[in-house]
């Protein structure tokens, strides 16, 4: 990367920083839509106003209106009927924050953007492919939307599976992003080499983070709480019913037994490329994982759980693009 920098010029090394910036964004986004839904904040805000909703409420009679909205939802009437104003104003915040942080990254990344495009500072191809991520994007935000009205018709809870596309198009973003900042910094004389054994192991951190998804989304962290065992008797959970899509345990079983799986692969992958950040990165987060299941999911512990899940996602995308020089390109 040193060599990168050293031969690119300055806009190209703007370019690349500006992006290095907005994946951090994303990185921070991740871990505040962690906490917003521990403390089960996510549906305190049942309405979208993309505009106006930059604000909190201003005075007591638009904290009231927001308040008798909550509490016609599902959420309310089964779950938080015991919420007066005040405990209201506590989740709402997590959640009105959760979208102003959403709000600030497209800001970060569209005044940039128009900025690099107005002075010509933008190298020839990547015109459209930033406008696709700004695109991709606003994407997100449409369906964090989607995920959030999942859970306000007839259950107090998203869909496990919206909650999945969400944190999944977030987690294809910020690779994105730092896969555009590598490339957009290459020197001339270097290329990438994409590996089969990274890639699957890419694709399996990026699976089982959709697991994790299905176990956030359903709470399964808070059913079975033993390591490695699930119960101090059994292995596989008691439920009759094989359904590692739905059912609480077998989500929270398949999501472990994916854990185990990415630990070969990501493993062998960060031995044989020498990949010792890749590995480090691996350990950390199955062992907040583990820490994660046995404190019943104590708050910092999730949270910094899925932010780690971005940082090995991130070590591995740094480790697929080293740079290698042209003349020597059947090397390691």
């Amino acid at each position: 990367m040193n060599q990168a920098l050293h031969n690119s010029e300055p806009s190209t090394r703007q370019l690349m920083y500006w992006l290095y910036f907005c994946a951090f964004m994303v990185f921070a986004m991740a871990i505040i839509g962690a906490i917003t839904r521990l403390t089960e904040s996510g549906l305190s805000i049942v309405e979208w106003r993309p505009l106006i909703g930059a604000l909190p409420p201003l005075n007591e009679t638009e904290w009231n209106r927001v308040y008798e909205l909550y509490k016609q939802s599902p959420e309310f009437e089964h779950k938080h009927y015991w919420m007066n104003l005040h405990d209201f104003k506590q989740i709402f915040f997590w959640e009105w924050f959760h979208r102003l942080w959403g709000r600030a990254i497209g800001l970060a990344f569209a005044l940039p953007l128009l900025y690099f495009w107005l002075r010509k500072r933008i190298p020839q191809g990547w015109g459209l492919k930033l406008l696709g991520l700004f695109l991709l994007g606003g994407a997100q935000g449409v369906m964090g939307w989607i995920m959030v009205k999942s859970g306000l018709v007839d259950r107090p809870s998203v869909s496990h599976f919206r909650l999945a596309a969400h944190l999944s198009l977030a987690a294809i973003i910020f690779c994105a992003l730092i896969l555009s900042a590598r490339a957009i910094s290459k020197p001339a004389e270097t290329r990438y080499k994409f590996d089969g054994l990274g890639l699957a192991a890419l694709v399996c951190v990026f699976i089982t983070l959709i697991w994790g998804a299905f176990v956030a989304g359903l709470d399964a962290g808070l059913v079975y709480n033993h390591f490695p065992k699930m119960t101090p008797e059994h292995w596989l959970p008691p439920e009759n019913v094989i359904d590692p899509l739905n059912n609480h345990g077998w989500v929270q079983f398949t999501h472990r037994v994916l854990a185990l799986i990415c630990l070969v692969v990501v493993g062998a992958y960060a031995h044989v490329r020498k990949a010792h950040y890749v590995g480090a990165a691996l350990l950390i987060q199955i062992g907040l994982g583990i820490s994660t299941l046995l404190t019943n999911v104590f708050i910092p512990l999730a949270a910094m759980h899925q932010g780690g899940a971005f940082i090995l996602l991130a070590t591995l995308v740094f480790a697929l693009t080293r740079p290698y020089p042209l003349n020597n390109a059947a090397g390691d």
